[in-house]
């Protein structure tokens, strides 16, 4: 079960900024739910002996006003240039099978609404950061530069509880085009990290 990821990772989701369960899983979302796309761009990675790099992953997620409280419904799309052996191995590794942050996470997921693959295209440009699949998921977030910041740094989250790890930057979404697998939401707020690093 060795496997180990590294790449660069942004989210939108469908609170206000700030987002509650960022702050803690267990602290109510703005509304009565909470429903979140994740995007995983792998620069590098095996998955049980199987090169993953350059393979994209997204997941969309339905959850509970509490998210602790479970009956998650998710989504998975792998990209449509992974081989066989790639959508298999990302999809174990991805819907908790093989443990690691997903294997976390994995007993909070009531349904998985389905998984295929997509043709996934995903935009760095500084502060920007812009995700389409297919025609379901269409969004771009910008990272937040305080008032002030001569720097211009953009804000940092440090110390949460997030699959992808406890430091994360905070961002806000520009334009929002969600509805994948029966899940519709407008994001408003997100998250993002130039580098995240996995491994089991």
């Amino acid at each position: 079960m060795a496997w180990n990821l590294r790449g660069s990772y942004m989210e939108t989701c469908s609170c206000e900024l700030m987002c509650p369960c960022n702050l803690s899983f267990d602290h109510g979302a703005t509304y009565d739910f909470c429903r979140v796309t994740l995007v995983f761009n792998i620069r590098e990675g095996q998955v049980e002996g199987t090169d993953v790099s350059g393979r994209r992953v997204v997941l969309i997620a339905d959850t509970p006003k509490v998210m602790t409280d479970g009956n998650w419904r998710l989504g998975v799309y792998i990209d449509d240039g992974a081989s066989d052996d790639q959508f298999d191995g990302l999809v174990k590794l991805f819907g908790g099978q093989l443990g690691g942050p997903m294997g976390a996470l994995a007993p909070l997921v009531g349904e998985v609404v389905g998984v295929e693959r997509a043709a996934i295209e995903i935009t760095d440009d500084g502060l920007l950061h812009a995700v389409k699949v297919g025609d379901t998921i269409d969004f771009e977030i910008e990272d937040i530069v305080p008032f002030g910041v001569e720097t211009g740094q953009p804000v940092r989250f440090n110390g949460m509880f997030h699959p992808v790890g406890p430091d994360l930057t905070m961002a806000e979404a520009r334009r929002t085009r969600i509805n994948a697998f029966g899940i519709t939401y407008e994001g408003k707020t997100g998250l993002s990290t130039s580098d995240f690093t996995w491994a089991a």
